[in-house]
């Protein structure tokens, strides 16, 4: 049921009406950041329609239909025979298609498009989920179309997308947006807390790194995370503190050796972080505002004594770093110029 779900309340009266109305749109885009939910939402809404077991228009999400629709065996992401298919869970009207590597094959498309023409087996209509949809080459997306300008009565599409923008414009035209939105903060502090158990003072720290992402909050690592911020502090402390270039330098060092190497995007982004929150206590002084709440004494102390023009500043240079990653540049050479640009 959609009550099981944390946030995005709205989408849930959206859904709710239609289903109450038996108007659910034979295509549908559930379209917004990722890991806040779209693909449980898009399984709960397959639910309804194979569900035996009703309550107020909705699945049960307990009775046999249920919990096959929302059991998949999912291949590797390189089985290429495998993705050439709909991925069908254990229920026979519920499947997915997910990409190959970068991008969705069009013969998964095509299966897709001939599967959607089949009568329900067992349920009243047949769910088909694409999974992130804004991987469909050109080729893919054109078989789409065909599927979607014609759609069969018993069957529904569902694209999921963090990334809308960047879907063909006739596709987009075909189907019926549903935005999903960053899930509150404390709603998934409460979910931490009271479904995975986690201490509440790691749960609190846990949704604001989580950016309204359930997915991400279930994927941090705190103790390894602190780990990795205690190494960034330190670039604070020497940037604001001491205009210690030497120790900026050896971690710049650190943080591109073969150790270090692969969490290069994930640090940049836990040091905008503290850089941010540094700059709200300047500021405003508000501790409930910053993320690293943890942290709230060490980065009040900086607070005190950074320049705000110069902590925007060092903001700008890390978003265009991250930009710039997307070409094949030196990241030791970006850093260097970064962590001097930062103790000018």
């Amino acid at each position: 049921m959609f009550s099981s779900l944390i946030g995005n309340d709205l989408v849930k009266v959206f859904l709710r009406r239609h289903l109450a109305t038996s108007r659910v749109p034979n295509a549908i885009l559930f379209a917004g950041t990722e890991g806040v939910g779209k693909r449980l939402f898009a399984l709960e809404l397959a639910k309804a329609f194979v569900c035996r077991n009703k309550t107020n228009d909705e699945g049960c999400g307990t009775c046999p239909a249920c919990t096959r629709s929302g059991h998949f065996e999912l291949p590797r992401d390189d089985d290429r025979e495998a993705l050439k298919k709909v991925i069908f869970s254990n229920h026979a009207d519920v499947g997915m298609v997910i990409a190959y590597n970068r991008f969705i094959l069009v013969e998964a498309i095509r299966d897709l498009e001939k599967e959607a023409y089949f009568r329900p087996y067992e349920g009243n209509a047949r769910f088909f989920l694409i999974d992130e949809a804004d991987k469909i080459n050109d080729a893919a997306a054109n078989a789409l179309l065909k599927t979607l300008e014609e759609p069969a009565s018993t069957s529904h599409i569902i694209l999921i997308t963090s990334r809308p923008d960047s879907l063909l414009p006739t596709i987009r035209s075909r189907c019926q947006t549903v935005r999903f939105a960053p899930v509150e903060t404390e709603k998934i502090e409460q979910f931490l807390i009271g479904e995975r158990k986690q201490p509440a003072a790691d749960a609190k720290l846990n949704a604001r790194l989580a950016f309204g992402s359930v997915g991400r909050a279930l994927s941090i690592e705190l103790e390894k995370l602190r780990e990795r911020r205690e190494t960034l502090l330190r670039v604070l402390q020497d940037a604001i503190e001491n205009n210690d270039r030497v120790s900026l330098l050896q971690t710049a060092e650190k943080l591109n050796d073969a150790k270090n190497k692969d969490n290069f995007e994930d640090n940049l982004e836990i040091l905008l972080t503290m850089i941010r929150d540094v700059w709200t206590l300047a500021l405003s002084g508000d501790y409930e505002k910053i993320i690293n709440i943890d942290l709230a004494t060490e980065l009040g102390r900086l607070a005190g004594v950074a320049e705000t023009r110069r902590l925007a500043g060092w903001i700008d240079e890390i978003e265009l770093l991250r930009e710039s990653l997307a070409v094949n540049i030196n990241r030791k050479v970006a850093t260097d110029a970064l962590f001097m640009h930062m103790a000018a």
